[in-house]
């Protein structure tokens, strides 16, 4: 197995609201996320003393940080991706003065991982914002969030700037289409003139992002991401061709507008057939050329598109639904696992855009059962890992620049879809349940030693399988 580049950053990938805990700790705020108790899909529940949100603890990082942080060094990190909740930096989201008590944590937090030589990789929205948004002016489609949000980015730009080298805007920014309140703080019912005018004001503001990044920080570099929801065509049919590249259009438009700087001509037609008007002004149009300086994604699982209406089956699969393929296995919750699907899409988004790429979500959730001895024998997710992983390795010798590698969840979280502890992925198990129960404890399991040799090794110890022509 050739060994992977030696500036590779290898990593893990955990957001703010679903390890944090510490909900109303240190002057945060609520936000969108602590009025999602049962997960992004759910009903929002407006809080209530005495209610219950898993999230409100998650695995407590807030406190633990130290102890996970070593755990991860003990595995190699050279990176770690986490998010800054925008409810701890400013808690309504509209006020002049950030919250020292949250700017001082995370202080705390980057100063604890240089500590471990692990490089901070820091998303400034990761499905969460201040809940005051929302309330006060329905959330991203009122354009005052674009200074709102600009405030935020430039105060830990400032503030953190010595020691946060990679900045992302907004994570799965394309899942607004999915999850409106989740994605720009409206409801899911909300028209596809006011949720695309709310995701017009997040791109504007993602870009002037860029551009104060570029200007306030000159060594560092800010990137976007994706939701890399791929799908193959389910027939050759010229039918199920021409709907493929509809529906993968509708997710690579963010990608276009961010990479390229402007909008692509294919959206400009898709509004006006779908009577949507846009408010642009001149001044977005000049924003939206500064463009990122590398493309990131998540990656799970791929999925099939059909113009037939008789075979459009679909199937809920973490954030997509979408058809299932035939020639593709499905474990618990609905992924079809397709691990060429990564390399298929590595090499597309590098024709596409020309830009790096950064690997920052893949994993597998599953049901880990700890032994009477403490062991946690996750074969099922190394064998996904090191598939996946193979085919990356496939894609550097295809000549894709892929700068490195964040699984998703290295710890075990409480999952976005369905706010659930048992859906774990990480190499290292949190001994808390669904409703709450738990020492927190933390145990390595098989995989976490697994991680630390691929790691050690630079992939050498993968394992080639039958994916890997």
């Amino acid at each position: 197995m050739q060994r992977f580049p030696e500036h590779f950053l290898w990593g893990g990938a955990i957001a703010a609201n679903q390890v944090e805990g510490a909900y109303r700790e240190g002057g945060k705020g609520l936000s969108t996320s602590d009025v999602q108790p049962q997960g992004i899909f759910a009903p929002v529940t407006p809080r209530k003393d005495g209610d219950f949100n898993i999230k409100d603890v998650a695995i407590d990082f807030y406190h633990r940080y130290p102890e996970d942080l070593a755990l991860m060094a003990e595995m190699g990190f050279r990176c770690l991706r986490t998010s800054i909740a925008w409810s701890r930096i400013f808690p309504e989201g509209d006020e002049t003065e950030a919250n020292e008590a949250g700017l001082a944590f995370y202080d705390a937090l980057f100063d604890a991982m240089a500590s471990h030589g692990i490089e901070p990789v820091i998303t400034l929205s990761h499905y969460e914002m201040p809940l005051g948004l929302v309330q006060r002016y329905g959330g991203w489609q009122d354009r005052r969030l674009i200074t709102f949000f600009g405030r935020y980015a430039n105060t830990v730009f400032k503030r953190f700037g010595h020691r946060v080298k990679y900045w992302l805007t907004f994570n799965e920014i394309n899942m607004s289409l999915h999850a409106p309140f989740t994605g720009v703080g409206m409801a899911a019912d909300s028209s596809a003139q006011a949720i695309y005018q709310a995701i017009h004001h997040q791109l504007v503001a993602s870009a002037r992002a860029v551009r104060d990044c570029h200007a306030m920080l000159p060594d560092a570099q800010i990137g976007n991401m994706l939701l890399g929801g791929i799908v193959y065509p389910l027939s050759c049919h010229p039918d199920d061709m021409l709907e493929t590249l509809r529906q993968n259009r509708q997710w690579l438009f963010f990608g276009d507008v961010q990479a390229h700087g402007s909008y692509p001509a294919y959206m400009e037609r898709f509004f006006r057939e779908q009577q949507i008007q846009l408010e642009i002004s001149q001044q977005d149009l000049t924003d939206l050329q500064h463009t990122v300086d590398f493309i990131s994604f998540s990656y799970y699982m791929s999925g099939c598109a059909t113009a037939d209406p008789a075979l459009q089956q679909r199937l809920r699969s973490n954030i997509l639904d979408t058809v299932p393929n035939p020639h593709l296995p499905s474990p618990e919750w609905g992924w079809q696992i397709d691990p060429q699907g990564l390399r298929y899409l590595l090499n597309l988004l590098y024709d596409r855009y020309r830009k790096p790429l950064f690997i920052v979500e893949n994993g597998l959730g599953a049901r880990d059962v700890v032994a009477e001895d403490g062991s946690i024998q996750d074969d099922y997710r190394i064998r996904y890992l090191n598939d996946h992983l193979l085919q990356v390795a496939q894609a550097l010798q295809d000549g894709v620049d892929v700068m490195g590698y964040t699984s998703w969840g290295p710890i075990d979280l409480v999952s976005a879809s369905k706010a659930q502890m048992s859906k774990r992925y990480g190499f290292i198990y949190v001994d808390r349940d669904d409703d709450g129960q738990g020492s927190l404890k933390r145990l390595r399991k098989k995989s976490f030693f697994w991680y630390r040799d691929v790691i050690a090794s630079q992939g050498a110890s993968l394992q080639a399988g039958e994916s890997t022509r």
